[in-house]
Order: C-alpha cells, then structure tokens, then sequence
C-alpha cells in the first residue's frame, strides 16, 4: 500500500509482491503561495503593528467625518447660512469622496496599496490644513471637497491590512480595526466639545489633521505581498514575507513563491464579468444604504438635539424648526454618548460575523436599525447608531474577502463610491427635510434599511471559511489551497 501525506503532489510506486514494501519515487519542486506563509506565521506582532498604522488612516476619516455634524451648526449661526448652503457644505465632502474612492482603488490596483494610501492620506493633511483658512464660504465649500477626495483612499488601508492577515483572522481583526474608527468619533466630539468654545471651528478643523499626518511620516508600512507578486515582484513580495517572518518570530516556508498570472488589475469591466456582477451590484446598493443611514443618524442626532422643543406637532405631523442656535455643553455631551454607541456596534460585528456568516449578519443589522430608528429619542439613537455601525464594518469584512487581489482595491473603491452617493444625499435629508417631516425623515431611512435587508440576504457568496482569491481565473482552487506544499514527503507502508 502507498500512502501520500497532505503535503505529496504526485509520485509513482513500484510494489514487489515477494516483498512486503513499497517504494515512492516522487519528482517535484517545493512550492507555496504567500496564502500558505501568512497561514503559517500566524496572527502576531507584524499583525499588530499594521493594525494600529492602517487604523490611523480609519482614526482619521472617522474625525473628519464627525466634524460634519458639529460644523453646519456652527456656520449657521457664524456666517448665516441656510440650511441647504449647510447641507451642501457636507455634500461636497462626500461627493469629493465619491470621486476619489473609485480614483485611489484604481491606482492602488496599479501602482500599490501603499503608495495610493500614503499619497491619499498626504492629500487629506494638506486640504484639511488649508481649510481652516478659509476665508468665505466659497473657499470653504472647494477645500473641504478635496479634502473629501483625499479622504476617498481611506478604505484602502482595510485593503492592505485584509491581506496581511491569516484567513481565520479577518472575522475579528478588520473589525477590531474599526476601534480606531469608534475612537475617531469619540475623540473628534471630545475635540469639538473642548475647542470650539473656547478657540473657534478654524482650530476643530486644523487639529483633526493630526491622525493623517502621523500616518504621512511613518517609514513602517510595507507593501502588500499579495500585490508584489501578482504585479511580477518576485523579490519584494519575499523580502516581506521574510519581514513577517522575522516580526512574528516565524520561519519562512521552503520552496519557490508561486502566484496566479496578473491579467490587467485596475479595470472596473472586471467587476462586471459573469462572476461578479450580481454581487459587485448587490453591494454597491448595501454600501450606498450604509452610508445613507451612518451618516444620517450622525447628522440627525445634531439636528434632534440642536432642534430640542423647536420641534412641534401640527395635524398629526411633527417639524422642526432649525434657526440659528450654537450647540451647547449638554449637545456635546449627547454627541459623545451617542458617539459611544460604535463600541457596542463593533462588538456586536464581532459576535455575530463568524458565527451566523456574513451575510445574515448584514441582515440582521439593517433590520434593527430598521427598528430601533422609529422613534427618534436618544437611547434609540444610540441603538441605531450601533447596529448601522455593525452592519458597516460586516460590509468592509465582506467586500475584500469576496473579490480577488488583482482587483479587490478597486472593488473597495467603487464601493465606497457608492456610499459616499448616499451620505451626499442623506444631508438633504438629515437637515432639509427633518424641517418639513420628522416621521416622513426616519421612515425614509427605515425603508432603505428594509431594502438592504433583502439585498443581503440575496448575495450570491457567503465568505465565511473561504479564503482570499488571487485571481479571477483561479476562483475556488486558489482560495481553498492550504499550504500543503512546504515540506513534501512520502510515507510507503506495506
């Protein structure tokens, strides 16, 4: 009897019946793929390390973000705006994104995760600098849209963290990840609850910068490996894997470093390809409905709390009505309370991710938001802030797992594309509308919330246990590849 171990390929056997023994005479060449490395290093102190720098660049946006809900108050009163100059002052950020997100994935397929995510974040740290100069609104309104395109490469840092991380760990760790994301938000009502009062919104502005400028120094962050040696760099992807190795106190497997051929990464017809289309579609409308909600419960919860009792009842409808009035003491109280609800939401990522998959877990999340936002009190909009931020960070796990490398960067980008199309739209709703219909507003957001439910449930793929693909061509036998080629050997029993 000839009996192959998981790590043989192929051999050849030549029993002699006189003699119970069998010889294998096995020709082959060692191999492995940076799948089978990452899977035999683990998750350690390389691990670690790119979670806090790729956090920085979450840190970030995450500040810049919240800085929207704070600033359209404050110019109101300031510069006399109307609501829909201050609505259209948050547009422009996210309309800037939305040009950007599919601009930054593209390049990031071509040229490299970590130049497009160094040059984004530059671009952001300058912009956000210039735009607490500004002199008038117009100046405003230009500036903080190109801060908003510099801000559209932020998910690519999930991007090149997703693919330094061994397969079991992308379930919890790119949520983790999401920490920075709560802890921006925490920090920029924190920032806004100390510096606006006593410095002015100019300071808000210039002193939120600081994550995207730490990031912008830092000589650490390495390339992607994965996208070294789909791109033809033999040598760069090995000298990180060897980095790996060395952090994580691992050895470097034996054997030649093969990759799937690159066949033109960067290229948005390949997310239409019959493979991809319907999810490529499902998501960008999950994406564009996250968005459309986060961004709008943030918006709201300013506006509900700016409003107070200008809110009131006439023919069984409720409005609100939103003049000029600086946010106090107790708003930013209530911001951060609320803000704080992205900690419960990250948690509930993590419970629930890998053990009812991602896609039930995307589900579950619209459908409470669903619930939770009907009744516009601040305990509710906690809740709904929660499961909004849950179902977001589900969607960042799901997209980079779904796609492969020669494209993933940019199905990121074109995603998020689709999301800043829905947090451009919400302000109109968040702080336009809110005016005329409370209940008009949250039923508008529980019915997109509803239609993300069934565009969740409807993906074609369910990523849990599967690992990342190299390459189109590959499909499932790259993803299901175990590293089983390290140490090929042969054992021959009688």
């Amino acid at each position: 009897m000839c009996k192959q171990t998981q790590r043989c390929k192929s051999f050849s056997c030549n029993t002699f019946t006189k003699v119970p023994l069998t010889f294998c005479l096995v020709p082959f060449t060692e191999t492995f793929t940076v799948h089978d490395a990452l899977e035999s290093f683990g998750f350690g102190k390389f691990q670690w390390k790119m979670s806090f720098l790729t956090g920085l660049s979450w840190l970030g946006d995450a500040m810049e973000m919240m800085i929207l809900s704070i600033l359209g108050p404050q110019l109101l009163c300031e510069w006399r705006l109307s609501s829909y100059q201050v609505a259209l002052l948050t547009s422009v950020v996210f309309a800037g994104m939305g040009i950007g997100a599919p601009v930054v994935g593209s390049l990031s397929d071509i040229y490299g995760r970590k130049a497009a995510l160094m040059i984004s974040s530059c671009w952001s740290l300058f912009y956000g600098l210039l735009s607490a100069f500004a002199p008038v609104y117009g100046w405003l309104l230009v500036l903080r849209g190109l801060v908003g395109f510099g801000l559209g490469g932020a998910p690519q840092s999930v991007t090149l963290h997703s693919e330094f991380l061994p397969e079991k760990s992308g379930g919890i760790c790119i949520p983790l990840v999401a920490v920075f994301w709560a802890l921006g938000s925490v920090f920029a009502a924190l920032l806004a609850w100390v510096a606006v009062p006593a410095l002015g919104w100019r300071w808000l502005l210039a002193l939120s910068t600081a994550p995207n400028g730490t990031f912008c120094v830092t000589q650490w962050l390495p390339e992607s490996a994965r996208f070294n040696l789909l791109a033809g760099k033999t040598e760069k992807a090995m000298a990180t894997l060897a980095h790996i190795a060395k952090e994580n106190g691992k050895p470097v497997p034996r054997g030649k470093l093969i990759a799937h051929k690159r066949k033109g990464g960067g290229r948005i017809k390949a997310l239409f390809s019959p493979q991809y289309r319907r999810t490529t579609l499902l998501l960008w409308f999950i994406w564009f409905a996250n968005a459309f909600a986060y961004y709008g419960i943030i918006l709201l919860t300013t506006e509900l709390l700016q409003a107070g009792h200008l809110c009131e009842r006439t023919d069984n409808e409720q409005s609100c009505s939103l003049d000029c009035k600086y946010l106090t003491s107790a708003d930013y109280k209530n911001l951060l309370w609320t803000s704080l609800a992205e900690f419960p939401g990250i948690l509930v990522t993590i419970l629930a991710i890998d053990r009812i998959g991602r896609k039930k877990s995307l589900a579950l999340c619209f459908f409470m938001f669903c619930l939770s936002i009907l009744t516009a009190v601040t305990i509710c909009l906690f809740t709904a802030r929660a499961f909004i931020t849950a179902g977001f960070q589900v969607a960042i796990v799901y997209t980079p797992e779904v796609f492969p490398t020669e494209n993933r960067a940019l199905a990121m980008g074109t995603c998020s594309a689709m999301s800043k199309v829905g947090a451009l739209i919400t302000p109109f709703v968040a702080q336009v509308l809110l005016r005329t219909s409370v209940f008009g507003t949250l039923s508008l957001y529980c019915g997109f919330s509803l239609l993300g439910v069934i565009a969740s449930l409807l993906l074609p793929i369910e990523t849990l246990g599967r690992g990342m693909q190299e390459s189109r061509e590959a499909g499932e036998e790259t993803t299901n590849t175990t590293g089983t080629s390290n140490a090929a050997t042969q054992e021959c029993t009688p």
